[in-house]
């Protein structure tokens, strides 16, 4: 059987719809899918079970799908899954169409989005600070209990051994866990690659800005308007500030990704959902 790519397009107005729906940061989404799985929706882990745009392992998704599934028309998937000894499982011949449900970028989105909200409310709660965009990846990556357990030690012994701390996990993402000459990384130092991944995803953020703005300009051509023109989208904006601020949500995204930052990423930046909203018009979203 051969599976057929998905289009960016496809896959960042997918973003741009949970982005909108959920409120978490587009830039904060958009930015985790790209370390994740550099934006392929088909993509699988050779070394876990995590698939899909942002590579859910099996029991993170089954748990949030069960969670907040029915929220965004996913009932039946969430009504199959049952739980018996703190592990989630699949029942009635569904578990393929559930777990298939990690290769579709709008469901995947979507449970990424409430992930990251339920993880920065327990991460909060726990810590006792904000959490920013770092923290949710870790939260992401390690598992809630393993973020929090990364996290509270990183704050007393940042020089700690994060492969002694996780050796499973290390086991898994050598790559992550170990430099090129076999040194065990530090908490902080894995935090820091982290957060500078995130912040920028320096090598493609330049090539993504400018597609995106030719994106949002060819969305206003496309359907006839010029500079008097009303762009649809909600905010009865004209075209000249649709694209003014398309131009400031691309520097905001390449420059200040909220991702890194101790900034709330389930508050977006007025930039990040006014691009939201140009992308779901241009893909009929």
């Amino acid at each position: 059987m051969t599976v057929q790519p998905v289009s960016q397009a496809r896959v960042q107005s997918a973003i741009a719809l949970a982005s909108s729906r959920t409120g978490v940061d587009f830039g904060y989404l958009l930015g985790q899918a790209k370390l994740e799985s550099g934006l392929n929706a088909n993509a699988r882990a050779g070394t876990s079970s995590a698939s899909g745009l942002y590579q859910f392992v099996e029991q993170s998704w089954l748990a949030v799908v069960k969670k907040h599934g029915a929220e965004h028309g996913l009932g039946w998937a969430a009504d199959s899954i049952g739980q018996s000894g703190g592990r989630y499982y699949v029942t009635g011949g569904a578990r393929a169409a559930v777990m298939g449900l990690r290769n579709d970028p709008t469901a995947a989105s979507l449970m990424a989005a409430e992930h990251a909200s339920d993880n920065k409310a327990a991460l909060e709660s726990t810590l006792g600070r904000e959490a920013g965009g770092t923290d949710l990846y870790m939260a992401h990556f390690l598992g809630l209990g393993g973020a929090t357990k990364f996290l509270g030690t990183m704050a007393s012994n940042p020089q700690a051994s994060a492969a002694a701390l996780f050796p499973a996990a290390a086991r898994a993402n050598r790559s992550i866990f170990y430099a090129s000459n076999g040194q065990p990384r530090s908490l902080s130092d894995i935090y820091d690659r982290f957060a500078a991944k995130l912040a920028g995803t320096q090598a493609d953020s330049n090539e993504t800005r400018a597609a995106n703005l030719q994106f949002a300009a060819q969305s206003l051509a496309l359907q006839g308007m010029d500079g008097d023109a009303t762009v649809v989208t909600g905010t009865n904006e004209s075209a000249a500030d649709a694209i003014a601020w398309a131009t400031s949500t691309m520097n905001q995204l390449g420059m200040r990704n909220a991702a890194a930052t101790g900034d709330s990423v389930l508050r977006p930046k007025p930039d990040h959902a006014r691009l939201a909203y140009m992308m779901l018009a241009r893909m009929g979203g």
